[in-house]
């Protein structure tokens, strides 16, 4: 019975190591391939590229190229413009602005490369009596209609929910938060799994 538990526990630790890797590899795998499909019917369809002369991985290249462009484009203070255009127009159609802006408020989180300050760059303790919550400093203000209530010194904290997607916005008085000296991507991995992955942060004094 004991060799059998041995075995078992083994087999099992065995599990735990290959499978996020697994995992990992299958999801990145899949993200790839799929976009490599869509890219190359969309250049089919848009006679860009001949099916016999079309090579795996030209999708994604032309992909990487179009990014580039864009990126290039938005650099330029015409591209600004027609960017601010594009917001506006899409701002004034009910449905789509709420779904646009929200993707373009999610979408603004990633890191642009441009040194400019994105969100979710300063990682904080807020204090519930003697509980301790990890959470993510996104505004350093508030919203004008908010101040009549006496948040004047609030900011505004994204609390991660764990193993899922979504969370809540709390407003709250600079007081109540501690800074932690502990990367975003640390932080982030340390809420969502439930505290369970191991961190070598260090809080500091306010």
């Amino acid at each position: 019975m004991g060799t059998m538990k041995k075995i078992f526990a083994l087999t099992m630790r065995g599990l735990v190591t290959v499978l996020p890797v697994a995992l990992t590899v299958y999801v990145i795998w899949w993200a790839v391939h799929s976009l490599e499909v869509m890219l190359h019917r969309l250049l089919i369809a848009l006679d860009l590229v001949s099916p016999a002369h079309y090579w795996p991985g030209l999708g994604l290249l032309a992909g990487f190229l179009v990014l580039l462009g864009v990126g290039s484009l938005m650099n330029a203070y015409a591209g600004r413009l027609v960017l601010r255009y594009w917001d506006d127009l899409l701002g004034r159609i009910p449905l789509v602005k709420t779904l646009y802006g929200g993707f373009r408020d999610v979408v603004s989180l990633l890191p642009s490369g441009s040194g400019e300050k994105r969100d979710l760059q300063r990682v904080v303790l807020a204090r519930f009596g003697e509980a301790r919550a990890i959470g993510f400093v996104t505004r350093e203000d508030v919203p004008e209609a908010l101040l009549a209530h006496g948040g004047a010194d609030w900011v505004a904290v994204y609390f991660p929910m764990s193993y899922a997607f979504g969370g809540y916005t709390v407003y709250l008085p600079r007081r109540l938060l501690e800074p932690i000296d502990i990367p975003v991507e640390d932080a982030m991995r340390l809420a969502i799994t439930a505290g369970l992955t191991a961190s070598g942060a260090r809080t500091r004094g306010i």
